[in-house]
Parts: structure tokens; sequence; C-alpha cells
């Protein structure tokens, strides 16, 4: 994390550059989320994985708008293009490592109580 001072006599604000190899989504997300908040190290590599994320479906968007719906396996039957598949896989990854952030939805000041959302669906059972 770097510290700047914005202005003479000012305090130095923490900022936490922008990871080199992101694209357009990813960087985006990342601005939009470290910007505003101060996280700590395994929130950022949280959020570095959601801006990959962010970016792979990027790329599986325009690969699927190049390709077709369906595709032909090599039992010879029409099945749903892996890439349109991998899309929805890789949206489901993304939709629960910003769930993991905890973030503010906008209506409060604060960051939400934990959850457990990394775990995925299932919970923890109580005793009998």
């Amino acid at each position: 994390m770097t510290h700047l001072s914005v202005a003479a006599g000012q305090a130095a604000v923490a900022v936490t550059p922008v990871p080199g190899g992101l694209d357009e989504s990813g960087t985006r997300l990342w601005e939009s989320v470290a910007d505003p908040f101060d996280l700590d190290v395994h929130e950022q590599l949280l959020l570095l994985q959601a801006c990959r994320t962010a970016d792979l479906l990027d790329r599986l968007s325009a690969a699927a708008g190049r390709g077709r719906l369906t595709v032909t396996n090599a039992k010879g039957e029409e099945v749903t293009n892996p890439v349109i598949t991998e899309h929805r896989q890789q949206s489901l990854v993304l939709a629960r490592l910003l769930a993991s952030l905890r973030m503010p939805s906008g209506e409060e000041d604060e960051r939400p109580q934990r959850r457990g959302a990394a775990r995925g669906s299932y919970g923890v059972r109580p005793a009998s």
C-alpha cells in the first residue's frame, strides 16, 4: 500500500495501486472497491480474484458472441457451447467472491456481518 499526500499539510492517504495485468472490467472493479475501502491483505486477494474473474467473463462473453449457442460433441449430439457453460460458472464464482468481500449495499455505512458466503451453499449442521 502506498501513502500519498494530496496537498501540503494534509495527512497521508493510503492508496492501493491497481495490480498489473487487469483489463478494463477488472481495473474498474478494483478502483471502485480498493479506493474507498481500507482492505486487509486477505480481502485484497479476494478482490484480485474477483477482478480477474470479471476480466475472464468479458473474454468469455466475446467468445460466446462469435460462436454458436450449441456445438456438436464427440458423440454427434448437439450440446450447449462450453464457452456458455463456463461463463455461467464464472458468473457464480464472481458472485461468491464479491459476497465474501461483504461490501455495503449503499444504504449502510458499515460492512454487513460475516455470513460465510465463501463456504458455498452448505452450512454447518447443528448438533442433534
